[in-house]
């Protein structure tokens, strides 16, 4: 089967595609696949290198949740319009919604991996003030959705966002985000350490729930990036001789952080899946995460919650695992066997194949 896969090369979207992409080549499926947003820098295509086949092709077309995109929206429209009837795929698997109702007679497959929308009332408790922006933001996800033949969300939560603020599709399955567990390593010694990854400005990463409270944990954290105009490093771990701001790292030297750390703290208030935490699980790592729908769904008894968006709780529940040894070896078997049984990027790459020959079957039949 050719599938023909759009991405972008920000964040977790891009790291699933490696997975995906990587997943179907080995299964024997051609592939081409084209990003949107900035180019990729040169380690995040290293991967393409064993990739059997692999078509890519790379563009700088704005991405569709930015305020000024309107113009990129729509000749990417017509790039991705001309690059179907050019590499006449069998199947379109869409990780933007401004694409799931171009005019193409090929099976769509929109992948909701979040939202503005979602997003904002995770953030702020209420919905955007409808600005123009948000009015067009709104017309072409629900376009998207409309237009799509399978809708296919990380979590049961994102779905349900998509009918809450959008379109109820007609069709949608919930296919989890997967991971491939040989690239972690379980077995590594662990040290007396708490990683967390993220943004520390970011509000639905949340990552400053640790910088709060008074914790006594010594604690890692990736994903630096000051803010413009805000407060810097120095000013943030003032005082907080605990605290290792890291900066952005490798996947490899995340893997090295993960296999060391004996618990992770997934303290987003909004995720739709989380890569972070499932990484951190195929590590071994016992997982403390922030008391949101996703991360019950996704993990239930193999994690262990503090109160939402509460430093005070988040702190006790942190010392209280550091202190338990037994307690955080459970928790950490617990969070890998979940992961390994439910996670897999094995499993979601045969949970794709499946739709494509499902999508693919019913548009033969129509």
């Amino acid at each position: 089967m050719h599938v023909l896969i759009t991405s972008d090369t920000v964040g977790g979207v891009w790291t699933y595609t490696q997975e995906l992409v990587t997943g179907l080549a080995r299964a024997g499926h051609r592939i081409t696949l084209v990003s949107f947003g900035k180019l990729p820098a040169p380690h995040q295509t290293e991967w393409m290198q064993v990739v059997s086949g692999l078509d890519y092709r790379p563009t700088e077309y704005r991405l569709e949740w930015m305020e000024v995109a309107e113009r990129d929206i729509e000749e990417s429209r017509r790039y991705l319009q001309l690059l179907v009837e050019e590499v006449q795929p069998d199947v379109l698997h869409l990780s933007q919604y401004c694409y799931g109702d171009i005019p193409v007679g090929v099976p769509k497959v929109v992948v909701a991996h979040s939202d503005v929308v979602s997003w904002w009332v995770a953030i702020h408790g209420v919905e955007p003030d409808d600005t123009p922006w948000i009015r067009r933001y709104r017309q072409h996800v629900s376009n998207g959705l409309r237009g799509a033949d399978l809708v296919v969300a990380p979590s049961g939560w994102m779905l349900d966002e998509m009918a809450t603020h959008y379109f109820q599709p007609d069709r949608a399955v919930v296919i989890h985000n997967g991971r491939t567990p040989a690239m972690f390593d379980p077995e590594g010694p662990k040290k007396d350490f708490v990683l967390s990854v993220g943004r520390i400005w970011d509000a639905a990463k949340n990552v400053q729930l640790l910088l709060i409270a008074g914790q006594n944990a010594h604690m890692k954290i990736v994903g630096w990036e000051q803010e413009p105009g805000r407060e810097g490093k120095e000013a943030l771990l003032s005082g907080r001789e605990n605290i290792e701001l890291l900066g952005p790292k490798s996947q490899a030297e995340l893997r090295e952080l993960y296999s060391q750390a004996a618990i992770y703290a997934a303290t987003s208030r909004y995720e739709p899946f989380g890569l972070s935490p499932l990484e951190a699980a195929f590590s071994r790592c016992a997982l403390v995460m922030n008391d949101n729908p996703v991360f019950h769904e996704l993990w239930d008894d193999a994690a262990i919650y503090f109160r939402k968006d509460d430093p005070d709780d988040l702190a006790r529940v942190l010392e209280a695992v550091r202190r338990n040894p037994v307690m955080r070896q459970e928790y950490s078997s617990r969070a890998y066997e979940t992961a390994y049984k439910k996670f897999t990027a094995g499993q979601m790459v045969q949970d794709y194949e499946r739709v494509y020959q499902d999508v693919c079957s019913s548009a033969r039949v129509a």
